[in-house]
């Protein structure tokens, strides 16, 4: 029988009635990502919701954590994703200019429903029809919809198209995932992007962009956005966590690892949102928390059949993120031994007196961008 292995990565994406997503899996044992969790949801009480979590990137791990995120990405009230989503293409394209189109493969790092991803490749491939696309994410499940979502519409061949199963923010999974590249692409440049703000996700978001800086070789470049804020008042506070609870489907989202890997009764009424400033003068820092309000203790039992208290007025916190100010972005960067060559801001619709926004910035290791480029990006802000 003759075998065409590349036939059949071809056929994973460009053939329909197939309907194959093939994968690389990173060596991490998953049942240890299991073990993780619940040992942090068996952490002591906290009414701040510094005791019991759910670790980024858990919070998009699994089935029902992806299909509420695909709702709440289409939610108008979710304006960081509806605002990030709609207004990409037209930032992308102003940042276009500082890349050579006809050198960079792409890895996207977290690759959510792939629709930025599909708007870059879209603008690589004009030129560079044989690219390689990485996508990556802890979650298979969230790889399967994001790679579906890429390939609808665009002209890049399932053999173009190599997901990656690992948790990105490990110094070990990124050893791993560099070997992969070295071996696959020799010491070709690479565009690495991380979009959406996933990289406020992070509660050490420093140590996480320190990690992925390890990715990079001299000619690589990182894509990274960021929600902003040029306004860190009480009041830019309280809109900034008004912001969020406002939208139904992403209190679902939030819930939803919740859902999954517990057997608690999920009730929207308990989730709660709550801002204060990350000092000095980095970035408002919220918190998204499941507190329990009912009056009583409980008991939650977890996906290993153990069962933990979940007392009146604790919490568990869902999601941590942040928006950004200039000063708190740039020392971000700046301690990950990155230099930034461009970055585009955009204000969200509708405006208010916070100042909210998004930024996407283009970055180099540091040494590779010259003064001219850091003037450039330096005066974006004073404008």
């Amino acid at each position: 029988m003759n075998f065409n292995f590349e036939e059949l990565l071809a056929d994973s994406v460009s053939e329909r009635d197939l309907g194959w997503t093939l994968c690389f899996i990173g060596g991490e044992d998953q049942s240890k990502k299991l073990t993780e969790l619940t040992k942090h949801l068996r952490k002591g009480f906290s009414e701040s919701g510094d005791g019991k979590e759910i670790p980024s990137g858990f919070a998009y791990w699994g089935i029902t954590p992806t299909i509420a995120w695909a709702y709440a990405c289409n939610d108008p009230l979710y304006l960081v994703m509806k605002e990030g989503i709609d207004s990409f293409e037209g930032r992308w394209r102003k940042i276009q200019s500082k890349l050579d189109i006809n050198k960079y493969h792409y890895v996207s790092l977290g690759v959510g429903t792939g629709m930025k991803d599909k708007s870059i490749l879209r603008f690589f491939l004009n030129t560079n029809p044989e690219l390689l696309y990485f996508p990556v994410d802890m979650s298979s499940e969230m790889l399967r919809f994001g790679v579906q979502g890429v390939s609808k519409g665009l002209q890049i061949k399932g053999s173009q198209i190599l997901p990656i199963q690992i948790d990105f923010s490990k110094p070990e999974g990124i050893s791993d995932l560099r070997k992969l590249l070295d071996r696959v692409l020799d010491d070709k440049p690479i565009l690495f992007s991380l979009l959406g703000n996933t990289l406020a996700n992070f509660y050490g978001d420093i140590k996480v962009l320190q990690t992925l800086s390890k990715l990079m070789h001299s000619e690589d470049r990182f894509l990274i956005e960021v929600a902003v804020t040029k306004d860190l008042s009480h009041q830019s506070l309280q809109d900034a966590a008004t912001e969020y609870n406002s939208s139904k489907s992403f209190k679902e989202f939030v819930t939803s690892s919740l859902l999954q890997h517990t057997d608690l009764d999920i009730d929207l009424n308990s989730v709660f949102f709550e801002s204060s400033l990350e000092k000095p003068d980095k970035a408002i820092l919220l918190k998204a928390l499941y507190r329990n309000i009912t009056g009583k203790s409980d008991k939650v039992m977890l996906l290993d059949r153990s069962t933990i208290n979940f007392p009146d007025r604790d919490t568990i916190r869902l999601l941590l993120t942040r928006k950004y100010t200039h000063a708190g972005i740039d020392k971000v960067v700046s301690e990950s031994k990155l230099s930034i060559i461009d970055r585009i801001n955009t204000l969200l619709e509708p405006y208010n007196s916070s100042k909210f926004g998004m930024d996407l910035i283009l970055l180099a290791p540091s040494g590779d961008v010259s003064k001219d480029e850091k003037t450039l990006a330096d005066a974006v802000w004073k404008n």
